[in-house]
């Protein structure tokens, strides 16, 4: 069980990479977010150290609201695993969440999407990569 747990949870990472590209075609979002700030990468604690970082700590507070979500399966809905249909306007690099999704499938979607959007208009500045833990207490 675990295998296949894991392929979905690079599945959906996977996915919210592509949604990235859509509104920063020129980025290299496993790389550029993975180790950035207090929030982007595993865990988040602390004060956001600028406006890339506070996207993903709202990032992180939508996929903590997910789990409670009334429509989402614990488990079953798990945002970190959880597929959902969307579609990338490339030209204006507008990301659509479908309406073919489920209520929450439709949430974790627009989490991904709002994040993908935040990361577009926010800067990215190198000395806030690889941030020392003390600095996010």
């Amino acid at each position: 069980a675990d295998t296949i747990w894991t392929l979905l949870s690079w599945m959906a990472l996977n996915q919210f990479r592509d949604m990235i590209l859509c509104t920063m075609p020129n980025s290299w979002p496993i790389l550029d977010y993975a180790d950035y700030g207090c929030y982007c990468g595993k865990g988040g604690s602390g004060t956001p150290v600028d406006d890339l970082d506070r996207c993903c700590q709202v990032h992180d507070q939508c996929y903590t609201d997910a789990m409670q979500h009334p429509e989402c399966w614990p488990v079953f809905d798990n945002p970190y695993t959880e597929l959902y249909h969307y579609s990338c306007d490339k030209e204006n690099k507008k990301i659509t969440c479908e309406s073919k999704n489920d209520a929450c499938e439709m949430f974790i979607c627009d989490c991904d999407r709002k994040a993908a959007e935040c990361f577009a208009r926010s800067a990215w500045i190198p000395e806030h990569e690889h941030l020392p833990s003390d600095r996010c207490q």
